[in-house]
Parts: structure tokens; C-alpha cells; sequence
């Protein structure tokens, strides 16, 4: 699977980006889709992940009630909807692909090279 973020920029606290990540080369509803960021001196880590189907979603505690992911199937493509973006939401925002559900990166297979997000306080 060849995964392309898109969707990255710079924002004052409080406002939105919508992250999109499309994918081509391998079926892409049979894979579970992640979102991972990385700010700068800190690890990579978990941000928000959805099943094949779209029926279940799971976020990282920080961006639970601020972010949504969601995936259109048919446009090979998932969203990452930010919404009351914090200054410590800065960074480099990954999305991935993995055979099952995990948080863990090591799970995830595939990856995006990767959008930067810079929320402006």
C-alpha cells in the first residue's frame, strides 16, 4: 500500500485541518488505518486509528472530543478531522496501514511520509 498525506499547515489554537491520506496499490478496505504524529524531540505516537469497515474508532486520549477519523472506501482515502487545535498538537502527522487493530506502530506496515501541522498559540 502506498499512502499519501496531504492536508498540513499552520493554525492559531482553536481552529480546524482536515488531514486526508490516500492510498493506492493494494485493496485498501482490508486494512486498518492509523494516525500517528511526531513533534519535534518527542516519539512518534498514537493518535487515532479506524477498522476496515469504518465501524469502530479509537483515539488517544489527548484528542478524544477534538479529533475524528473517519474513511471513504470507495475513494481509498482517510480522513483526520482536527478541530480546537492546541499548540501541543504541533507536529508531523503520519498516517499508516495495518492488517489489524492496534495503537502500536510497530503493528502498522505501511506509512505516509508524513504532513506537517503547526498550531500557533
Amino acid at each position: 500500500v502506498q499512502l499519501q498525506a496531504s492536508g498540513g499547515g499552520l493554525v492559531q489554537a482553536g481552529g480546524v485541518l482536515r488531514l486526508s491520506c490516500a492510498a493506492s496499490g493494494r485493496t485498501f478496505s482490508n486494512y486498518v488505518m492509523g494516525w500517528f504524529r511526531q513533534a519535534p524531540g518527542k516519539e512518534r505516537e498514537f493518535v487515532a486509528a479506524i477498522s476496515w469497515g469504518g465501524g469502530s474508532t479509537y483515539y488517544a486520549d489527548s484528542v478524544k472530543g477534538r479529533f475524528t477519523i473517519s474513511r471513504d472506501n470507495a475513494k481509498n482515502t482517510v480522513y483526520l478531522q482536527m478541530n480546537s487545535l492546541k499548540p501541543e498538537d504541533t507536529a508531523v502527522y503520519y498516517c499508516a496501514a495495518a492488517r489489524g487493530n492496534s495503537v502500536y506502530s510497530s503493528d502498522y506496515d505501511y506509512w505516509g511520509q508524513g504532513t506537517l501541522v503547526t498550531v500557533s498559540s
